[in-house]
């Protein structure tokens, strides 16, 4: 995850967070004991074509693991009733079982960029039946 960091650095958050071109992003920054998790902790998304939402970065730093942080970030960027879009890195075992766990499945969409293999995973949300 170092290239992770390396890659979404400060200028990266100061636009993605500020800059009027992505004023229709959601974003979300985790704290931990009165601190803010910089780069590190934070989700966003971008309405997408197929999908009402795409989930661009996710990063929970490894000391907030099993702590809900991730889940809690997702859900503050991604309403659970909206469909959604992402890639993940593969192999990267602990991202796509959060992923599943949250509802994502690989539709079987891959590429590479940057020289990182790069799953495709898709929430479809079901429109509530308006037949009881």
């Amino acid at each position: 995850m170092i290239r992770v960091s390396r890659l979404l650095g400060k200028r990266f958050w100061t636009a993605a967070l500020i800059d009027k071109r992505y004023r229709e992003n959601r974003a979300a920054v985790a704290e931990r004991e009165g601190r803010v998790g910089r780069d590190r902790d934070v989700g966003s998304a971008v309405g997408g074509a197929a999908w009402a939402r795409q989930l661009y970065v996710l990063y929970v730093h490894a000391a907030d693991h099993d702590r809900a942080a991730g889940r809690v970030l997702l859900q503050a960027v991604i309403d659970p009733a909206e469909s959604a879009v992402l890639w993940v890195a593969d192999p990267h075992p602990r991202a796509q079982a959060f992923y599943r766990k949250h509802g994502f499945v690989a539709d079987g969409t891959d590429q590479v960029e940057d020289d990182v293999r790069e799953i495709r995973m898709v929430r479809d949300v079901q429109a509530p039946s308006l037949v009881p």
